[in-house]
């Protein structure tokens, strides 16, 4: 009998597209409770340069602020989940609550990048997806595992072919890959199933 998970998967830079809908539409699909915090209030991006500039112009700690207060009354053990920017999002969001898993889509995210404070929560495990060639993709794996696996947690690094970044929203037809998208679900959906 399938336990339902509950779900937070916090967007892009570009807003909550196509991309985040159809990864919650799979979830529930698959009998889990799911989450789209808009932390744009409603801004939506289709380049990455204007996105950038609007997420630059914005409180550096507001996102992570908004973060913590979409999921105030989230009860403990929910999986965190992100793209891209999101999914630095969803690390922070784990230092600062009881979750159960990290997915991290489009990104990769040492705890560095969140201050000498940040902790790794203890025994979580996490999945990273990517496209090798993603001009986004920054070279943290090594850290980024040693942080997961010091808190006796597993990290699983997944690399698609190609270059696309957000490469599971079909809205983006320079970067959408149909073949990895289904990949990367045939992995995600059992990572969610075990919570």
């Amino acid at each position: 009998m399938l336990t339902m998970t509950t779900i937070v998967i916090f967007h892009s830079v570009l807003g909550v597209r196509r991309g985040e809908l159809d990864a919650a539409e799979r979830l529930r699909a698959a009998g889990h409770e799911v989450l789209v915090p808009d932390l744009y209030e409603g801004r939506t991006f289709d380049a990455y340069e204007p996105a950038m500039a609007f997420s630059r112009s914005l409180d550096p700690d507001l996102l992570y602020e908004r973060a913590l207060a979409a999921v105030a009354d989230v009860p403990d053990g929910f999986v965190v989940a992100g793209f891209s920017q999101g999914s630095g999002i969803a690390t922070f969001v784990a230092t600062r609550r009881a979750v159960s898993g990290v997915l991290q889509f489009s990104g990769l995210n040492p705890l560095e990048w969140f201050g000498d404070e940040a902790r790794w929560p203890a025994g979580v495990d996490s999945q990273s997806h990517q496209t090798e060639d993603d001009p986004f993709r920054d070279p943290v794996e090594e850290q980024a595992t040693r942080d997961v696996t010091a808190a006796g947690g597993g990290l699983e690094l997944f690399s698609y072919p190609g270059s696309g970044h957000l490469f599971t929203d079909p809205t983006l037809p320079d970067e959408y890959d149909a073949e990895a998208t289904e990949l990367l679900w045939s992995r995600v959906l059992p990572f969610v199933a075990a919570r």
